[in-house]
Formats: C-alpha cells, structure tokens, sequence
C-alpha cells in the first residue's frame, strides 16, 4: 500500500489526562478549525502534527512546500482574535474547545504571530476581495495564528454519517482486506450525476478499488446539504457500482474553494487514506470564474511524481453525448453543443423546485428522486 506523505502516519489522540490543568487558557475552535484539529489528529493531514509555525505557513503560502522542502498547498493554522492573543500571553499550551463538547484537546504553543492576509489570499486563493468564500473565511478569522503540536482526547462529536467515517488507519485496514493494490479516491462536494458517474468508473477500470469520498465538513450555504447528498451517495452506489470495488466513506475536511491549490491537497491527504491515486477533474474545489477550467490539473506539473507520491488522473468535461447515445468527452465525441446533454445549477435548481424530473441522460433517477424530496415546496 502506498506510504502515507512524509512516511509515517500521524496519530495525535491520547487519553484525557486526569486531573487536568485548571489553569490553562482556552481556545474555542471554529467550525474550519474543528475540521483542521480532526484532520491533523487522524492523520489526514500528515506529516503534520499539529497547526503550523511561521516559518511553516511562510514557505507554504509563497512556495507550496513546508519549511523541510516537502510538498503542501494549503496553510493549516489556527486563527485566534486579539482578546485570545491577551489570554495565551506568556502561555506554554491552552485547551481547545468546541462549543458542544468542552475541552477535546491541547496545543503545546511554540509560536503566536500575525500573518499577511492579504498576501495569503492573494497567493493560496488566487484573489483578494471577499465575495470569494474562502477568502471571506480567511478575512473574517482571527487576526494571529496559533502554532504548535497538538494532543486531541477526543474528535469533535458527530451526529451523522458514524458508519462511513473512516479515519485514515480505519480505511487503509479497509483497503487491505478487500486486497486492492491500487485505489482511486473521488472528491465531491456534489450529488454524482451521470458524468461523475462515467470519470469515476473509467478511472476504476485502471485499479482496483474506487473510494467515493465525499466532503462533509463546512461548505458555502447554497451547496447540497451533506445529508442529501449522502442520501445520493447510498443510492447511485446501491443501483449502479459494483460494491465489491467501490468504498462510501466521508471526509471530515472544510472546503476552502482554493480551486488548484485545493486541488493537491485533497491528492496529498487522501494519499495519506491509502489512495493511490486521485481524480481531478474539470474545475477542482473551484468557485465562480476565480480559476480556469483545468487549472487544477495544470498545478500538478510544478511537481514531480516522486515528491507527490500519489499520481493525478486527468478527465475531461463529460456530458451525455446524443450522437453516440452515451457518455463521452470532446476527446471521444464530435457532437456538437446541441447534441450534448448538460445542465447549469441553476437550471438543475429550477427543475427541482418546480418538481420535475432530471434527465436520466444528466442523473439517474434515484438521485433525481432524492433531489427532488429535498427542493420540493421551496418555490
């Protein structure tokens, strides 16, 4: 099974201590920050063990890459407001809480510091203004980070999804006893419609097994809830995967909209799920007109095979091609635009509210079907 990055799998959850430190400040950890804590604890983000220095975050924003050289995009850091920097002065370590748990963990402090935002965004989200949602996250945040290991004694609680989370070690084991070589992983944050559909088996025909890995943690407030697209999940596999080469599990990570950058890290953590490879498609983690078509496939040539580890699997724009009476791309197909069933969002949108059925050449019905449950009556 492929290494995880870095050679070793990250572990940071240990047992509460008792009695534990009264006196120790604490952070409150937003909702992105959850995910980032769950992400570094399970390992999903190794080799990182817990949210980056300065020099880390510096070398990351301008450069892709940790401070030791390794390849990784996106800065992981813990934001704090100027009133928590006045309570962690002078501070060796502080417990994280959430709101609904208490105290889930520490962090040993080895640094405070106020990053540049706007250089942040300007090189990780390839834009400043905040109608970008992830430049909005980062703007709203809190003005220093906080650096330094951390020991988690338990993740964030979870009232959804509990049989399909899957830590890294949990589906590397999953792996293993379905004695797949070689794994895909596919990123959604999307119901699979029948384009979805056709990239991810035709990537399947090239290994042995195929993980549906869909983003549950915080996403823009018009996506798909992640309970309907679960509900989608379940039934398009159920009806139309071969169930002895496809894996449903979740993963816990917030979407940053980072389009290219996104892009590498979604590769470089599920690498460290025990996925081979990775599918990038048209418009990766991409939001708006920010990034170009197939700029997120573009990225990966800034790196070598060997330094990334997992290897990118390119796939064209697919669409259900009315010549043909199948599913293809421009590589296979020479229908013209007319000839090519797609639908916008928002044309998808209005067909839900108004309480039609999608295309089966764009869905299939039992996706249809669940959408449909969830839009209806909202018109």
């Amino acid at each position: 099974m492929i290494s995880p990055h870095g050679g070793v799998l990250v572990d940071r959850n240990v047992p509460q201590p008792e009695p534990m430190d009264s006196n120790l400040p604490i952070i409150q950890l937003n909702r992105r920050s959850q995910s980032d804590l769950e992400m570094i604890a399970t390992g999903a983000c190794s080799p990182l063990t817990g949210f980056m220095s300065q020099h880390d975050y510096s070398s990351v924003v301008e450069e892709m890459r940790l401070a030791d050289g390794t390849v990784w995009s996106i800065p992981i850091a813990l934001p704090v407001t100027d009133e928590q920097v006045s309570d962690l002065k002078g501070a060796e370590a502080a417990f994280l809480s959430t709101e609904s748990d208490g105290v889930i963990g520490k962090i040993q402090i080895s640094d405070i510091y106020k990053p540049d935002k706007e250089r942040e965004a300007e090189k990780v989200y390839l834009a400043t203004d905040d109608k970008h949602p992830g430049v909005a996250a980062l703007l709203s945040s809190g003005d220093y980070y906080v650096a330094g290991d951390i020991e988690v004694y338990k993740l964030p609680e979870h009232k959804h999804f509990g049989e399909y989370r899957m830590s890294p070690s949990k589906l590397r084991a999953a792996i293993e006893e379905k004695g797949w070589e070689s794994v895909v992983a596919f990123q959604t944050r999307n119901p699979i419609h029948r384009a979805h559909e056709y990239i991810t088996k035709c990537a399947l025909e090239m290994v042995d097994g195929l993980i549906i890995h869909p983003i549950v943690g915080e996403t823009k407030s018009d996506d798909i809830p992640a309970d309907v697209r679960m509900a989608c999940y379940e039934s398009i596999i159920e009806h139309y995967y071969p169930h002895r080469h496809t894996i449903l599990s979740v993963y816990p990570a917030s979407m940053r909209y980072a389009g290219p950058r996104e892009a590498i890290f979604h590769a470089l953590t599920r690498k460290n799920y025990g996925c081979s490879h990775f599918i990038v498609g048209r418009d990766h983690a991409g939001v708006g007109s920010y990034y170009g078509t197939y700029d997120a496939q573009k990225i990966f040539g800034n790196f070598s095979r060997e330094e990334l580890g997992v290897e990118p699997m390119f796939f064209e724009h697919a669409f259900y091609c009315k010549r043909t009476n199948s599913m293809a791309t421009t590589k296979t197909s020479r229908a013209m635009d007319h000839e090519k069933v797609f639908l916008s969002g928002t044309k998808v949108r209005e067909m839900l509210i108004a309480g039609e059925d999608l295309p089966e050449e764009f869905t299939r019905p039992e996706v249809s079907d669940v959408l449909k449950k969830h839009y209806g009556g909202k018109n």
